[in-house]
């Protein structure tokens, strides 16, 4: 497969395209669907009809915002776009940065310095925040748990001696074809998850707290292998013969909250962290659940399999067979992520689990429908990469708040969506012997359907998508949105009057009702919430363009409040931002919706070369947390080596930039975007 540098349209870390099969692609279904329907050019009626038929709560939430001005669900004026180095909110808000990288939470505490031990970051907050969630304690909206995903690295900051090189954001240092031992345990280290308890003091101040459950959970900590890959000999390796443990969690992009309360995070573009430099005459030669994926042919993404020594935490990252069989060497370690990975952010001594029953891909997050006494778990994916799919669980047993655990995710059904012209949709199974999944067509059990998770919805029919990422639940009427947040890729031929771009550089948000109102139904209708862009290239719900309050490109993470709003954050890849179409959207932001009347007002832009990411708020709404993810990745390499970084943030005074958590309030305390 080929590297992600061969690829104009791809940041460092992204995923290649690996989809080469001929299902559909979901522009092509639109493109006829919404064509035919004139859904985006058609009146407010015209199109809640068409999203929700007849639901009775799609029908009452209609009813509510016809009788409430919309200003009531969105009470700030929209901010306009900005490329200042600086967190910007509308006027009656303030902001305060928490828990940077490098702050210490556990051990030793030892302080931020860039000059810190591989050993010190494994006790401190890691780089490059994404997804999160606040656990309140005992009900609390001023005291709780905080736990913080952490994506990837940019090594040319994490490590002092790199200052002074010209370094891109994806770049490490290799001697001799040796990296430095300390270097690669540091990055490993910064990956994973932050678990860290947080406070508000009597002057409305936020701050990290000591606590025994604080906790680092990186790239080298034991996990457990649950659900029907565990055991199976797709995922024995020298470290777990027997195929249940693994060690380490990575590119930890979005989450998910269970219905039990604990924290689910995701691993996404993690294929590009390991290799398999196997060959058969001259040519690389991969198994399909490594070909599929994008397992690197040459050098991993980081190199870590070059740290001298042979240690074995560092080998696993060579995923070429070299033993005499899957227990003598890691052929089989990349098997073992592209999960959703259990953690209980309460009992520091939990282990853990990846969930293997959700499926194994470049999981963007998950989100959980609302539960029902004595009815399934259902919970929503999306495999963050061009042309891949939207996957959906449903658990075989009902579930009962009072036994409920994570052990109800291990048996179930997974299925892949396929979006229909006319506006309906199916949920096809991804089971093994049932369709094409059979051993006719290559696939010996339900662990091989999973492991090979992306072949197996190939086979089914699903329909490729651009980039499925976030997913949301509106809490009023159960529909569920995704974010699809570009295409590059889209072809001349894909061109029509209903979305007459060539290349899909916008993206656009999709939304979705499950037949009957019941989640774990078989079936659905779907419609187009927004399709992003300027003013001149956008439609929201009504058919109408983006007001100059509303204009976005690039919608990414996505997530409702407990009133209904709709946020929505964007991420223009930094190798396109500030440059051509993309420039008039200046630095990335975060916007709030009215799902109901279409209305979206800018509510957020962040600094310079940055993702905004990860948002909640506490019980009483009164305080938002939201991420900046790597701030100053437009650095160039020669202007990293004059040490001069494109964003300062938040340290200010010339310093290297470093991703944090931003704390959201009102000068009068009122409900945030209210």
């Amino acid at each position: 497969m080929q590297d992600h540098e061969s690829h104009f349209d791809l940041d460092a870390g992204d995923e290649p395209l690996c989809n080469s099969s001929s299902n559909r692609k979901f522009n092509d279904v639109s493109q006829a669907y919404l064509s035919r329907r004139g859904l985006m050019l058609g009146s407010v009626a015209a199109t809640l009809a068409a999203t929700f038929g007849t639901s009775a709560a799609r029908a009452n939430a209609a009813a509510a915002a016809e009788s409430r001005p919309s200003s009531k669900l969105l009470g700030f004026d929209a901010i306009a776009p900005s490329v200042q180095d600086s967190v910007t909110v509308p006027k009656g808000y303030r902001t305060q940065v928490i828990a940077a990288w490098g702050e210490p939470i556990t051990g030793s505490m030892p302080a931020f310095s860039t000059n810190a031990s591989g050993a010190d970051q494994g006790m401190q907050i890691g780089m490059h925040h994404d997804g999160m969630h606040f656990f309140p304690l005992d009900g609390s909206s001023a005291d709780g748990l905080l736990v913080v995903n952490h994506e990837y690295i940019e090594p040319r900051f994490l490590h002092a001696s790199y200052a002074g090189q010209p370094l891109s954001n994806s770049d490490v240092v290799i001697e001799d074809g040796v990296r430095n031992a300390d270097h690669v345990l540091k990055e490993i280290n910064a990956h994973g998850v932050s678990v860290f308890r947080l406070s508000r003091d009597e002057a409305g101040q936020w701050s990290v707290r000591q606590d025994p459950r604080n906790r680092r959970i990186t790239g080298l900590t034991p996990m457990e292998i649950s659900g029907p890959v565990r055991g199976s000999d797709l995922v024995k390796t020298k470290y777990s013969p027997d195929g249940v443990r693994v060690r380490g969690t990575l590119n930890n992009c979005a989450h998910g909250v269970t219905p039990w309360n604990t924290y689910m995070t995701a691993e996404e573009n993690w294929a590009g962290y390991f290799r398999n430099v196997n060959q058969v005459d001259g040519k690389p030669a991969l198994p399909r659940e490594h070909a599929r994926y994008g397992i690197r042919t040459g050098r991993s993404r980081y190199g870590w399999e070059l740290a001298p020594g042979g240690a074995d935490e560092y080998v696993r990252f060579d995923a070429t067979p070299s033993g005499a069989d899957p227990t003598r060497d890691y052929r089989n370690e990349p098997n073992a992520f592209g999960w959703m990975v259990e953690i209980d952010p309460f009992d520091p001594a939990a282990t853990p689990v990846k969930r293997t029953a959700l499926g194994r891909f470049a999981h963007e997050g998950v989100v959980f429908a609302p539960v029902v006494e004595g009815r399934p778990v259902v919970c929503y994916s999306g495999d963050d990469a061009q042309f891949e799919y939207i996957y959906k669980f449903v658990s075989g047993a009902p579930y009962h708040a009072a036994s409920a655990s994570g052990a109800i995710l291990d048996e179930g059904a997974l299925y892949v969506a396929r979006f229909n012209d006319d506006g309906t949709g199916e949920w096809l199974p991804l089971v093994y012997g049932q369709g094409a999944l059979t051993a006719a067509n290559g696939f010996t059990s339900q662990a091989d359907v999973l492991v090979n998770t992306r072949l197996a919805a190939d086979r089914a029919g699903a329909t490729k998508m651009d980039r499925p990422e976030w997913g949301a639940i509106d809490p009023r009427t159960g529909e569920v949105y995704f974010t699809l947040t570009n295409n590059a890729r889209r072809s001349e031929k894909d061109r029509d009057a209903a979305n007459p771009r060539v290349a899909n550089e916008f993206g656009q948000i999709i939304r979705w009702t499950e037949e009957g109102g019941d989640h774990a139904a078989a079936r659905f209708n779907w419609n187009m919430f927004l399709l992003a862009g300027d003013q001149d290239d956008s439609r929201d719900s009504r058919g109408n363009p983006l007001g100059a309050g509303a204009t976005l490109a690039c919608p990414d993470g996505l997530w409702f409040d407990a009133d209904g709003r709709m946020w929505i954050q964007t991420d223009i890849g930094e190798s396109a931002m500030y440059h051509g179409k993309l420039h008039a959207f200046g630095s990335n932001q975060m916007l709030a919706a009215d799902p109901v009347t279409g209305e979206i007002r800018r509510f957020l832009v962040g600094p310079v070369g940055q993702e905004i990411t990860g948002v909640v708020t506490t019980p009483d709404r009164r305080t938002m947390f939201i991420n900046v993810q790597h701030p100053g990745a437009t650095t160039s390499a020669e202007d990293f080596a004059a040490g001069t970084f494109s964003s300062n943030w938040p340290d200010g005074s010339g310093s290297a930039p470093r991703s944090a958590t931003v704390v959201i309030t009102r000068d009068d305390h009122g409900v945030i975007g209210a």
